[in-house]
């Protein structure tokens, strides 16, 4: 059980090697912020998308970004090395 330390107590820090987050309290605080967009997804009237047509979008994506950066690397090549 958390004991009541006061209104105004100091944040509890966490270990940067374990925890991304600083303290406790952003920990709590992410947490929060992280369920109320997880519940506003499943009560959205949105359609759904299926993984696998998502999955493709992004292959597709990451595909034509990777193309992007050889192009920009080739054309940057010195005399016949593109």
């Amino acid at each position: 059980m958390k004991q009541y330390t006061g209104f105004m107590s100091s944040p509890t820090p966490l270990d940067p090697l374990i925890s991304e987050f600083a303290t406790q309290e952003e920990v709590d605080s992410y947490e929060l912020w992280l369920r109320a967009e997880v519940q506003r997804a499943i009560d959205s009237k949105k359609p759904r998308i299926p993984h696998d047509q998502v999955m493709a979008e992004m292959d597709a994506l990451i595909e034509s970004h990777k193309n992007k950066a050889v192009a920009k690397q080739t054309s940057r090549a010195p005399e016949g090395q593109g």
